[in-house]
Parts: structure tokens; sequence; C-alpha cells
């Protein structure tokens, strides 16, 4: 599906504007686009608009998604590291489709190579969501990101030798200050927009347990600076408390999971400097895992989540709304759904879980600084001057928030970037 090319203004009338900064919708009244923006609200059409009639309906910003894997979210492990190299890309341009007809307007790539992807989608060649870019996720040897088999020498060791998810910019294996600051850069030069480091165990990786600390606090350090140098931030993969704490010490800015935080004391430290709880509404089901202490490492995170959902919220954390679904493509339609689990599983009330996968996540994107693509205008608000990114939704997603979990059916229509991707109201 492409999108409709002509640069033409629309105007959305009669409809109930949820702006994703005030607590509910106002009344109801029109929003006119024009020039990829939201140009006003409370307009008349300007002669040669587009009208869309919006019946009463209830208009949010588009959705946004703080933690996503766009070239393995369309695919299996095998698919990705066995398959030739311009397939991911394929993959992905049909995952990012799919996201965006989810009604997910903006995302955060935690580990892929993207930048080319976010260009393409940007020019508007293919439909899509708009990218922050990590580019490949840095991980320590042994670490969550290091997908070589264990009878291969270290990176350090074997004279440049590669395991297949560096070579296609998936992760990037570096040890020591030297290799992290060179891996930081790596990725900078690349169009990363944040960067992404694994801290600590992982759930899919192999020679991991979930207790382990991952990176020195010189190492982390490193990759602050270099990030820092750039005007932008650093994100670390980690669960278990102690690397939580190492990482809000180095200056890390976005906690990636952190499930398993001993207690309320870690999450208010992040609350107290300022660093994101970046967390996904797990449940056990949401991932299989053949190998038997994978799922039993994946059942230990998902027992952490409502803890740390609770902790959050009592101690005044920034949350961020993710979902890190990946490898199982037919599982990827879960994003919408766990986006319903906020209000339905862990207790927010749908503003509440509505503005943090708005206007809540634009703000941990904004911290991209000049390496944020999108800095010209506001992003996850319908507001004067904000990026054009708006859902006209069948039922009112601020009292009922499972509406968006069949986005076929009540995503009436879809504008991203000031074009109209999806209107069954025409």
């Amino acid at each position: 599906m492409t999108r409709q090319q002509t640069p033409v203004p629309i105007l959305i009338n009669n409809v109930r504007v949820f702006d994703a900064v005030r607590s509910g919708p106002m009344p109801s009244t029109s929003v006119l686009i024009h020039d990829r923006k939201i140009a006003s609200i409370g307009a008349s059409a300007p002669e040669g608009a587009i009208v869309i009639e919006g019946g009463g309906r209830v208009l949010i910003p588009g959705l946004t998604d703080a933690h996503v894997h766009l070239f393995a979210t369309g695919t299996s492990l095998a698919g990705l590291t066995a398959g030739a190299t311009g397939t991911g890309y394929y993959t992905a341009l049909a995952a990012a489709e799919r996201m965006l007809m989810r009604g997910f307007t903006t995302v955060r790539d935690m580990a892929g190579d993207v930048t080319a992807l976010r260009q393409v989608l940007d020019a508007g060649t293919f439909p899509g969501p708009r990218i922050y870019p990590s580019q490949a996720a840095i991980s320590q040897t042994s670490g969550h990101g290091d997908f070589s088999n264990v009878y291969e020498d270290a990176n350090t060791f074997s004279c440049g030798a590669h395991a297949r998810a560096e070579q296609i910019g998936f992760l990037r294996v570096a040890d020591g200050r030297d290799q992290v600051l060179a891996a930081v850069r790596e990725q900078l030069k690349k169009g990363a927009s944040q960067i992404k480091v694994m801290a600590g165990g992982g759930v899919a990786s192999a020679y991991d347990p979930l207790d382990v600390l991952q990176y020195t606090p010189d190492e982390l350090k490193a990759a602050v600076e270099a990030a820092t140098d750039w005007g932008t931030y650093v994100a670390a993969h980690v669960y278990n408390d102690e690397g939580i704490r190492r990482a809000i010490a180095a200056g890390i800015k976005s906690i990636e999971h952190g499930h398993l935080a001993a207690g309320a004391e870690t999450v208010k430290l992040m609350a107290d400097s300022g660093v994101w709880l970046s967390t996904q509404p797990f449940l056990e089901t949401d991932h299989e895992y053949p190998d038997p202490e994978n799922a039993q490492k994946n059942k230990q995170v998902c027992e952490g989540v409502a803890n740390s959902f609770t902790w959050a919220r009592e101690q005044g954390a920034n949350i961020a709304f993710g979902t890190d679904l990946m490898l199982e493509p037919e599982k990827a339609g879960l994003q919408n759904q766990m986006l319903t689990r906020l209000s339905t599983h862990f207790d927010f009330k749908p503003v509440e879980a509505l503005r943090i996968a708005t206007s809540g996540n634009a703000e941990l994107f904004r911290l991209a600084g000049e390496r944020d693509p999108y800095k010209a205008a506001p992003l996850g608000q319908i507001t004067e001057g904000a990026w054009a990114d708006v859902l006209l939704v069948e039922g009112d997603p601020t009292q009922d928030l499972t509406v968006l979990g069949d986005p076929d059916k009540n995503l009436a229509v879809i504008i991203k970037d000031g074009h109209i991707y999806k209107n069954l109201l025409a």
C-alpha cells in the first residue's frame, strides 16, 4: 500500500480529540492537517482540502513502540542468520507496513541495521512508521549479543572473524574501553539516533544467566562518553538489580526491561536520576523457548513484570511502553494486545496507558537530541505544529483501551506524516 501522494490539506471534521497532553478528549472539533503537520484545531476546510467526516469519533495521536526489532520481527532466528543478506530488508519492509497498519506511526528500533529503511520510509517510497535507529546492539563476549558458537574464538583472538548476527549489522561484540568506543562510534557513523548496550543476562541468548553483570563500569562509561559527544544517549538491556544500578551510575538514560529489580529502592534511584524504565507488559506465552533453560528464564522475567510497573508508578519513574517482539513472526500481531494489557492486566487507566504510548514515549525519543531525525516538530500529540500522525478510532480508547486491540476493525483512519494510509470512511 503506497501513501496518497497529493500534498493537499486534510480536514478531519466532527471529532473528539485526545491530544495526549490533557486528561481526556475535548468536545467535538475539527483538525486541519497541512504540510505534514497539525496546522490548526477548530479550523474550517480550505479550498481543495480532503474532508473526512469523523462522525463524533475519537482522534488520537499515532501509537508508538519504544522497543522493536524491525529486522527480526518478521522472521525466525534461522531466517535472520542463515538467509541471504537482502532477505532481511524485504521482511523488514513488510514488518514496517504491518506496524503502521496496526496504528504504530513511530518506533524505536533497538537492534538492527535500519537506517536505510528509515530513509526509505521517510521518503514515502514504502509505508511504515518513523524509526529511531540504534543500529547494532553492542555486547561483550559471552553477553546477550554474542551469537557466535561456543567453539569459536572470541573476536579479540580471532583476527576479525564475526558471527553472522554481526555480519548483518544486528549486533556488535566489543570488549574493553577501546573496542566499546569504536563500536559506539561505528553505530553513530551508520546513523544511530541512540545507542544500545547489553548490561546484563538475557532470555534468548545461550551463554548468560539472568543474574550476570555485563560490561565493567568503565566500559559502560566509555559508551556513554562516546554517545554524549554526539549529543545523544545510551539505553541498556538489563533485567537484574545490580546491573540496573551499575548502568545508572555509568550515566545510561534508559533501562530496557528492568523486570528483575530487587525492590522499590532501585526504581526510586531511577526516578531520582531521571532514568527511564522502558519496559514491556510480558506474559509468559508471548515467547516460546524449546530449551528448558531459556523457558525458565522467560518465566522468571514474566513473574517480575507486575512488580516493575507497580514500583515505577509508586516512585514516579518515567515509564515507556515497548513490545520487544522478535524471531516469532506469527506473534508480531501481539503488539496491540500488549498495549491493551497496560489497562487489562496492569491497572493503568486507559488515558494513562494512551499517554505512555504516545506523548510519553515521545519524551524518551527526544533524548536523542541533535541525532533526533524528527526534531523539527513535536511527536506523539495532537497540537498545532506537531507532526500529523493521527488515528481515528471506532469506540473510545480513553474509556476502553481494548478497542485498540483490533486495529483492522477499529482504526477507521490512519494518517502518518500528513498522508492517508487507511480511510474506511471514504
